[in-house]
């Protein structure tokens, strides 16, 4: 199997990060480059992204000045010294033969670009039909309107330059579109393999929000072409606020612990009978 570059872009992701790097450490397929792609943030994402360079000997960390996530995906590609990409997002977990596994089934079938599945093992029920549902419709569209997740996407460096990258001007479902331009000239197909990323999108936006903010923004897609004017909102850091439990956990921790009065925490005394 041939090496490959791996692109993670960050933006303030200190939490997240090293749970990502540490599952690459431990791949089953060691034959990869990490190119860690800062957006210029303000907490210590970089610092815990370098921490890993003996972990992970071909590790680069790059900052940024601007911020964006297509910026990101294509700065790390221009930086990438093999051809077959990897793009991910820094909340992603993978399991130790995830490499292994995709680059087998690239080779047998001779794609060049592919998306992978979400997987919900670790998920209650309703979270798990509803990813089952969600897969199913990216690999009934990957036939006719390819559809993808950008937080794990293979590509190869030949595709990326050809189709001039990601459009830096779509303010979202940017993904989607660059798997659409890269399927009118090579085929694009979903691979059989999974990848889970952290549930924060889904607890702070709704699981049924959530769905139906990306079926309403594909199908927008389908019928008005890609969103370069803020027809919906997005934020690329929209998910790197804490989750319900984290910010729980920081009011616990920042509630001031109360000091008894002091008249009220005197001893009571009693008179000696005379």
């Amino acid at each position: 199997m041939n090496a490959i570059s791996i692109v993670v872009i960050t933006l303030n992701e200190e939490k997240r990060i090293g749970r990502l790097l540490d599952d690459l450490s431990k791949q089953t397929h060691q034959d990869f480059e990490v190119l860690v792609v800062d957006s210029n943030s303000t907490d210590n994402t970089c610092d815990v992204a370098k921490g890993f360079a003996k972990a992970l000997p071909a590790l680069t960390v790059h900052r940024m000045d601007n911020k964006g996530t297509s910026l990101g995906r294509n700065t790390g590609a221009s930086l990438a010294k093999h051809e077959r990409l990897l793009f991910l997002d820094a909340d992603v977990r993978l399991s130790p033969t995830f490499l292994t596994d995709a680059l087998h089934k690239l080779d047998k079938n001779k794609l060049e670009v592919a998306g992978v599945y979400m997987g919900a093992d670790d998920l209650s029920l309703s979270y798990r039909l509803g990813y089952g549902i969600f897969n199913a419709g990216l690999f009934a569209t990957s036939f006719f309107f390819p559809t993808s997740v950008g937080a794990c996407l293979f590509s190869t460096k030949r595709v990326h330059n050809e189709i001039d990258g990601f459009d830096e001007s779509i303010t979202l479902c940017e993904d989607c579109d660059y798997v659409k331009r890269a399927a009118k000239t090579w085929r694009y197909r979903m691979l059989p393999v999974t990848f889970t990323f952290d549930p924060r999108r889904l607890e702070q936006e709704g699981f049924i929000k959530m769905g139906l903010t990306y079926l309403k923004a594909n199908v927008r897609r389908l019928f008005f072409g890609e969103m370069r004017n803020q027809e919906m909102e997005y934020k690329f850091d929209n998910y790197n606020k804490k989750t319900g439990a984290e910010q729980q956990q920081q009011q616990q921790q920042q509630q001031p612990t109360k000091t008894p009065d002091p008249e009220q925490a005197q001893p009571q005394t009693t008179q000696p009978n005379h």
